[in-house]
């Protein structure tokens, strides 16, 4: 089995088993996360890999961090994750990429994210719910953050946090790859 079957028999089941755990119904899950039902009975029945936004969604939505969306076999109260099984979630030709480190459900899912840009290259978010707060600091190049429509530039070796409950998104307008740590800490559902 590849790595991508392994993450979509991952995510259905745990899709099936949190929304169960949330006692939401299809359609209530759907309009929690503005995710349609119909994606949501194919990603249950493995048919297809979602993308990264509506994985967060989902995720959001369900008050779980994307780490115990996508794996709930978590063990001991230390959970050592090698870089063989951290999570890459996206990647392009040009070399950009975002990795899943590691999360953790404490007080509301808590996610730690390592980030690589290259020259000319950008990612956004759709705004998380409410209380949502993300750490970064970047390690090389130069990132330029736009949160709510407005952008700032966080050079290497400078970190930055903001409340990501409006849209916001990365962007590298440099000559060099810009590559960040980032953590994002999600309030409970209430």
């Amino acid at each position: 089995m590849s790595d991508l079957d392994q993450l979509t028999q991952s995510l259905a089941r745990n899709l099936k088993r949190w929304r169960g755990e949330r006692g939401f119904t299809l359609d209530a899950l759907a309009a929690r996360a503005g995710v349609s039902r119909g994606m949501i009975i194919q990603i249950e029945q493995a048919r297809t890999n979602p993308s990264v936004g509506t994985t967060v969604k989902l995720a959001d939505a369900l008050g779980v961090s994307i780490t115990t969306l996508l794996d709930h076999e978590q063990g001991t109260q230390v959970r050592l994750v090698p870089e063989s099984q951290a999570v890459r979630m996206w990647s392009t030709e040009a070399g950009s990429s975002t990795t899943l480190l590691v999360g953790a459900e404490a007080r509301g899912p808590l996610e730690l994210w390592t980030c690589r840009l290259a020259p000319g290259e950008g990612t956004t978010s759709d705004p998380h719910p409410e209380g949502t707060v993300e750490l970064l600091h970047v390690t090389e190049g130069e990132l330029t953050l736009v949160v709510d429509g407005r952008t700032h530039s966080v050079p290497a070796r400078t970190s930055a946090t903001f409340e990501a409950h409006v849209p916001h998104g990365y962007r590298n307008e440099g000559g060099v790859a810009a590559v960040f740590t980032m953590a994002v800490a999600i309030p409970p559902v209430r």
